[in-house]
């Protein structure tokens, strides 16, 4: 009798082609928007949170902006600083712009960044050739410097440029290696950079204090508890005056980053299930006036001995049809959107199988509910009175 009764629900939703096309369009616009917007947010998300990763999100950074008695960091502060439980190290940042020049060529506001060997040991992917800055450079304030890769296929285009030396405001110093070159938007581009050890450029910055540190730790889950140690040394350090540094936890920002992103999709989503539910509404119309119409065949139906379960039955079956139909059109539909999209925006595409489910899955549901309403009348004709209507 079910097989039947699925027979008889398609055969009338073939039947009436047009108007079943009709009614599912509905439900194909609210599963398209849904995968399609669900699947193009995560993908954006997932590349601003992968540009964020890249930063750092083991990273803590301290920002000093300085009071009237103290004007940055001092070494003593940045060992205190590296005593703290669960710190892997810490890498001060100096900057400044200036000038290079090498064999009577010269290039203009080149930055200078001051490093020590703990950034390069945690960006493994920044030297292109040579070596990177180690423990010696940094004590014994070597004028060693590393390139970017500009600075190299300007002055160097036809030679090697590890172990020449370059002219700095005057003074002389010796390359030990290149930079990769930076193409990534999210990153500081170090094309046009010179890095030397921090202690070295403390001294031609004619600075005598640090005004910037990346605080590296074991793993980001001791996030709270590292920054808690942090604010305690910066807060000796500036004498409890906050507006002498600032501390940017990139964990932090990630997680932030990710809660928001989440009620975005939510948001989003629900928005789009609005077209769900208006799409129920054209099924359960549709129903309505199929029962009306059919009246007298439920009647026949019923006098020939049908149980009211099994016109219910039947009924149901054509609203099932119809949101199953118009969830695995809308699917089809979403998908193609949320390609095209993510490719013209450069972020990844990636279809998840709980985003599918939540859309077929709501629009099955759709279909039960809005379908039981109709069925249920269909299946309380009074057979003498459905006959009659005839």
């Amino acid at each position: 009798m079910i097989f039947l009764n699925l027979k008889m629900s398609w055969v009338n939703i073939i039947h009436h082609k047009m108007r079943s096309f009709l009614t599912i369009l509905g439900i194909v616009i609210g599963v398209a928007s849904i995968i399609a917007l669900i699947t193009i947010v995560k993908g954006a998300t997932g590349e601003v949170t992968e540009q964020m990763s890249s930063l750092g999100a083991d990273k803590i950074t301290v920002q000093v902006q300085g009071t009237a008695l103290k004007k940055g960091l001092f070494d003593s502060d940045i060992k205190e600083l590296e005593e703290i439980e669960h710190v892997s190290g810490v890498s001060p940042t100096l900057s400044g712009n200036t000038s290079i020049v090498y064999s009577k060529k010269v290039m203009e506001e080149i930055s200078i960044l001051g490093k020590n060997q703990v950034h390069f040991r945690k960006n493994e992917d920044l030297v292109e050739t040579g070596r990177e800055i180690n423990v010696l450079d940094t004590e014994n304030k070597n004028n060693v410097v590393l390139i970017g890769s500009k600075i190299a296929e300007e002055l160097f285009w036809d030679k090697d440029p590890i172990g020449e030396e370059i002219q700095i405001a005057g003074v002389h110093f010796q390359i030990i290696g290149t930079l990769q070159k930076s193409d990534s938007y999210s990153n500081e581009s170090t094309n046009e950079t010179v890095i030397m050890p921090y202690t070295t450029a403390m001294s031609f910055l004619e600075t005598g204090s640090i005004s910037n540190a990346d605080i590296y730790m074991d793993d980001s889950k001791y996030s709270e508890a590292v920054t808690s140690g942090v604010e305690k040394v910066m807060n000796q350090a500036f004498n409890y005056k906050d507006e002498g540094y600032s501390i940017m936890n990139m964990g932090d920002m990630i997680s932030s980053i990710n809660e928001i992103t989440s009620m975005m999709t939510l948001m989003l989503g629900g928005i789009a299930s609005i077209s769900l539910v208006v799409g129920g509404i054209g099924i359960m119309n549709m129903m309505l006036v199929s029962v009306t119409e059919r009246t007298s065949e439920i009647g026949l139906r019923k006098a020939l001995g049908a149980e009211p379960k099994r016109i219910q039955q039947q009924f149901l079956f054509e609203s099932v049809f119809l949101s199953l139909f118009g969830g695995l059109i809308g699917l089809v539909a979403g998908v193609v959107i949320a390609f095209v999209v993510c490719s013209i925006m450069g972020t990844s595409f990636t279809l998840s199988a709980s985003t599918v489910f939540l859309a077929v899955g709501f629009s099955a549901a759709i279909g039960i509910i809005f379908g039981f309403a109709p069925a249920r009348k269909a299946s309380r004709l009074h057979p003498i009175d459905a006959l009659r209507s005839n």
